[in-house]
């Protein structure tokens, strides 16, 4: 008799580990269709003329020079960049 409950135990485990196993696969599948059939937009980059590094618009500092707007990754960039504007202008 308890042969007999311990090999039913014994199954009851197996088909559990192998239906957990199936949905895992399924979600998986799942997810990476989804993943396919929804692409992302495309996000602008703009490049940091100091260190060369692209950087998302939405993310980057400005700082304008004239006419035109400069974006940059970090304010250590954009500090650069200003002092070096800076200095161009008064020598």
């Amino acid at each position: 008799m308890l042969a007999w409950l311990l090999r039913l135990l014994l199954i009851v485990l197996i088909v559990r580990a192998i239906w957990r196993f199936a949905i895992g696969l399924l979600r998986g599948a799942a997810s990476v269709d989804q993943a396919r059939v929804q692409p992302g937009q495309p996000v602008p980059l703009v490049k940091d003329p100091i260190c060369g590094t692209y950087v998302v618009r939405g993310r980057a500092l400005a700082a304008s020079s004239g006419d035109t707007l400069h974006y940059f990754c970090s304010e250590r960039c954009r500090d650069q960049f200003v002092s070096a504007g800076a200095g161009r202008r008064s020598a």
